[in-house]
């Protein structure tokens, strides 16, 4: 019998009957392992409801004991981030460091957040006016919305969520149900370390839930991580239903290499980037833009390093694991099929080889293309697999229009040694987030990420400053006190509470 995984409404596992679910496999098998609970829109607006009805008391908690609330959360998460990793694995296939190193990157973003004290410090203007003061002050939305993707079971939901928490929102969770169980055991964490019941809670289901989310007045704010398509239904349908909306789309990655780079160094980087966690990246590298001379030379060195990678179980010890469901894999195969009948050079094929792992598993072996041309849907679309396509330019010029041409603008990367030509680059790039020699350049939490053009929907990115402004408003008060007061004696240390 397969085990459940059901909805966490006001602090508790919800006891009802689901008209409908969905099978969660282990990708590494191939088989079904458990079945989710999906959400019917009664069930999504009763996790609304709880979480409306806890916003009051937790947007008059004071920063304080909000902030001890966090760090206990952190030192939670930091103690077992090895079983959230775990189910990580199990769910989405990705190798165990790999996943461990998602957890720590979604920690960087509790830690942040347990300075919001200080992030929602205001100003303060002393008499504009005779007796007159003016001051700013940040104040939560309400109840927020989260949607996030299958790849990052994890760390995107807490680029969100703990700055959301933090500032005194309460939270609906539509995690991906093709590895929910991660959310289910940081929902746990969160009671354990003291947050109240209806401030968090997550909702698993398909459609329905989401439109459930976009639709409910009470929701206040809509944050999604996902495809393009999906990101601007997301956009439109939120905002039209009066909510503020950031909606992160998809991407295609380009490392541009001119001939000055170390190519052992790019060559290294474009293998680390392109196939670490099966691709299955938004801040993956897609395409490596050789500039004139080096293509034969970089191709070369990229190739022979594809050999060493073992592909197999996550749990085991492996470089990369399977994709996350069947259905994906045969996707990205078929654009392997595809870029092969457009001509591309195939260089190294990963629809065949050896792994380790049960052969009913999602498997796609790390694929190379050479001469891939920007006519070729290898090229133009989002493949979300283990597929690096090289395309030749002969100039630092060609490179940079051809990557400010694509649609998509969410992260880059320069390989040079030449300073100028990199800070030309960082200049001159219509792209949100750019690596000098940095393959994957994904912020630290006290910066914002996020991409431009089709990458992003909304003007507002996640986590650091840009995440505080999202998740509150601001009101400015103009205040004038014409009698004096005192709160009597008190010969106590003054502390806060």
């Amino acid at each position: 019998m397969t085990a459940r995984v059901t909805h966490w409404i006001n602090g508790r596992l919800w006891e009802g009957t689901a008209e409908r679910s969905g099978d969660v496999y282990d990708p590494a098998t191939g088989k079904v392992t458990k079945s989710v609970d999906f959400a019917s829109r009664a069930t999504l607006d009763d996790a609304v409801a709880a979480a409306k009805a806890a916003f009051p008391g937790w947007r008059d908690t004071s920063l304080t004991r909000r902030a001890q609330v966090l760090f206990a959360f952190r030192e939670l998460l930091n103690a077992n981030k090895e079983k959230v990793a775990e189910l990580i694995t199990e769910e989405h296939g990705k190798v165990l460091s790999d996943a461990l190193g998602e957890v720590t990157r979604g920690l960087e973003v509790v830690e942040f957040a347990c300075g919001i004290p200080h992030l929602l410090k205001g100003g303060f203007s002393e008499g504009v006016s005779t007796g007159v003061d003016v001051y700013s002050i940040r104040q939560p939305l309400g109840v927020v919305g989260i949607i996030s993707p299958f790849n990052f079971p994890a760390m995107v939901p807490m680029w969100f969520f703990p700055v959301a928490v933090a500032a005194g929102n309460t939270v609906v969770l539509k995690p991906s149900e093709k590895d929910p169980s991660a959310s289910m055991y940081l929902a746990e964490l969160w009671k354990q370390a003291g947050l109240p019941d209806g401030v968090f809670n997550v909702v698993h289901g398909d459609k329905e839930a989401v439109d459930g989310l976009l639709e409910n007045p009470d929701v206040k704010s809509i944050s999604f991580v996902g495809s393009t398509p999906i990101a601007r239904y997301i956009y439109e349908t939120g905002t039209r239903n009066g909510k503020r909306v950031q909606a992160l789309g998809g991407a295609k990655n380009h490392m541009l290499v001119l001939p000055d780079a170390d190519l052992d160094l790019a060559a290294d980087q474009a293998v680390n980037a392109g196939f670490g966690s099966a691709g299955e990246r938004c801040m993956a590298i897609s395409v490596v833009l050789a500039v004139d001379p080096i293509g034969d030379e970089l191709v070369a060195k990229i190739a022979e390093r594809m050999p060493s990678l073992k592909v197999g179980d996550g749990r085991r010890a492996c470089d990369m694991g399977p994709l996350v469901t069947g259905v994906h894999r045969d996707k990205v195969k078929s654009y392997v099929d595809a870029g092969e009948a457009a001509g591309a050079t195939l260089v190294v094929d990963g629809r065949t080889g050896d792994v380790d792992g049960d052969p009913e598993g999602f498997w796609l072996l790390p694929t190379l293309f050479d001469n891939v041309t920007t006519d070729m849907t290898i090229y133009a679309d989002e493949i979300f697999g283990p597929v690096l396509s090289v395309v030749r330019v002969p100039s630092f010029e060609a490179g940079v229009q051809l990557i400010n041409d694509h649609p998509y603008g969410n992260g880059t990367a320069i390989f040079t040694n030449d300073g100028g030509a990199a800070r030309r680059f960082q200049n001159e790039i219509e792209v949100g987030m750019i690596g000098v020699n940095v393959p994957i350049p994904v912020p630290m939490a006290y910066y914002s990420f996020g991409g431009w053009k089709n990458s992003l929907f909304g003007d507002t990115h996640a986590h650091g400053i840009e995440g505080v402004h999202f998740f509150t408003r601001g009101k400015v008060i103009t205040s004038r006190w014409l009698d004096p007061s005192h709160g009597g004696i008190n010969l106590g240390f003054p502390t806060q509470s």
